[in-house]
């Protein structure tokens, strides 16, 4: 593959990314065998008034958009979240990638914050390796908890 270059995404990618999700989130439902899941059942009008408050990220590869994520700052809580990449482009450190410049969007952030379902053992590996530690775990559903990954900015610390 060829460099990974991630650049801020507009509102004009709002539809490719919602179909990427959608291709994305599918293992996720297959996973938890829940398809009823939200980012399945996301709207266009939905994400793109997401672009109002978050800043959207995203790795292209000829011409078309394979990776994503979204990042806010909420005090001094850097929250992320709809990290996905085209399953035929995972495991090729894309993620990871986009992990490390949602952090770099908010530098001054004094910690992380981001969520993954119980059984994304794939999903809690790659935070995990990456400096997050699990804080909280929420039911949901009878199939599904939610856990939440905090990572401490050591970069903040230092200042």
């Amino acid at each position: 593959m060829n460099e990974i270059i991630i650049e801020k995404a507009s509102i004009e990618n709002a539809e490719e990314i919602l179909s990427l999700q959608k291709i994305a989130y599918v293992s996720e439902a297959k996973i938890i065998d829940d398809f009823t899941i939200p980012p399945l059942h996301q709207t266009l009008e939905e994400i793109q008034s997401e672009f109002r408050h978050q800043i959207f990220l995203k790795v292209e590869l000829n011409d078309a958009i394979i990776g994503s994520v979204r990042t806010c700052l909420e005090g001094k809580t850097c929250y992320i979240g709809k990290l996905i990449v085209h399953p035929k482009n995972q495991n090729t450190g894309i993620g990871k990638k986009l992990l490390h410049a949602a952090e770099k969007q908010f530098p001054d952030a004094e910690r992380y914050e981001l969520f993954t379902g119980q059984k994304s053992k794939r999903n809690l590996y790659i935070y995990e390796k990456n400096g997050y530690q699990i804080f909280k775990n929420i039911k949901i559903s009878e199939k599904l908890s939610m856990v939440f990954l905090e990572k401490i900015n050591s970069i903040k610390q230092l200042h």
